[in-house]
């Protein structure tokens, strides 16, 4: 029997050799750690469809950042849940609000850990949609000066970097705009770039108190049948100044990573999303699969599309594997 002359199994027979010829490698350095802050002290609330995972009063969160950064986590992504809720999300933008005030202690008690903070308005209305609503119409235009009032709110509180999720038409340059008119030019903007209406959001909703009170977020957030759609937001996000771009959902989207890091040389995010996480962690409970083992392939796919950062609730318990600690 005549065999080729490249046999690929040659080099598959040892993990030395696997190592050698390993083409993606998943890293500490590529990890984001996503939190949920709430009012109080001493508060750690469950979420109970994101096992591990909590709605953290500030003196805890800082606890847990600490130990991100202990673990090697360069960045987390912060969301804050307010106190009190109102039509025009006035809890978002304020001095003292809840997402400003952790900033600020976590500048102060973890300097090194790179903030980025989610600008949007969903869990601050009391209608929970992204933007302003006018009737039962999402007011784009009306939305972008309340956005880039959250945004200067989280960069002059200390954010290293601010990232608009709202998905309203413009609301890059107008963040840009008011940030550089603010002596803020320096803070640079990750944008949820091509950020689908999907339904693996559902975890999330309970955990940032942020579903929408009527209708659905079909009208600002991308159909998921649609490709080219998302390279056309992704190529206007970067004219208007985006610094980093980011798709979300990451795993039904993998083609649409694949895509736009094919489009772009800016950095591309991919957002592991709740819904993501919590499959797998119920399918793990269930004993149906080795859930640490299904955790490093999906983010190692999700690099292998052509992420250059991951946010995901995974980070920690990834950070640990990495690090060989688990």
């Amino acid at each position: 029997m005549l065999f080729p002359d490249y046999r690929p199994r040659r080099l598959r027979q040892s993990e030395g050799l696997r190592r050698l010829i390993r083409e993606t490698v998943l890293t500490i350095d590529d990890l984001i750690l996503p939190l949920f802050v709430i009012d109080g002290k001493g508060v750690k609330n469950p979420i109970p469809s994101m096992p591990g995972h909590f709605q953290l009063s500030v003196d805890n969160l800082i606890k847990t950042v600490k130990t991100a950064a202990n673990a090697g986590i360069p960045a987390i992504m912060l969301f804050g849940i307010p106190d009190k809720k109102d039509p025009l999300a006035t809890r978002a933008y304020a001095k003292d609000g809840i997402v400003q005030k952790t900033i600020k202690s976590l500048k102060n008690k973890v300097p090194e850990m790179v903030v980025i903070t989610d600008v949007c308005l969903c869990q601050y209305t009391d209608h929970g949609h992204c933007g302003v609503v006018d009737g039962n119409v999402i007011d784009n235009d009306a939305s972008l000066d309340l956005l880039a009032r959250v945004a200067l709110s989280h960069a002059k509180a200390g954010a290293d970097m601010v990232a608009p999720s709202d998905m309203m038409d413009g609301r890059v340059a107008e963040i840009r705009q008011t940030l550089d008119e603010n002596d803020l030019s320096r803070i640079p903007i990750m944008s949820y770039a091509a950020k689908y209406c999907s339904a693996y959001y559902g975890p999330f909703r309970e955990a940032a108190h942020s579903a929408p009170q009527f209708g659905d977020r079909r009208t600002y957030q991308m159909d998921p049948a649609n490709a080219v759609e998302a390279i056309r937001e992704v190529s206007m996000d970067v004219e208007e100044g985006a610094d980093i771009v980011m798709v979300k959902p990451a795993l039904p989207y993998l083609d649409i990573i694949y895509r736009i890091r094919e489009e772009t040389d800016l950095p591309v995010a991919a957002y592991n999303v709740s819904g993501e996480y919590s499959m797998v962690k119920a399918a793990e409970k269930m004993g149906w699969i080795d859930g640490s083992k299904v955790m490093i392939e999906t983010l190692t796919g999700i690099k292998r599309a052509g992420a250059d950062m991951i946010i995901t609730y995974f980070a920690l318990e990834a950070a640990e594997l990495i690090n060989g600690s688990k």
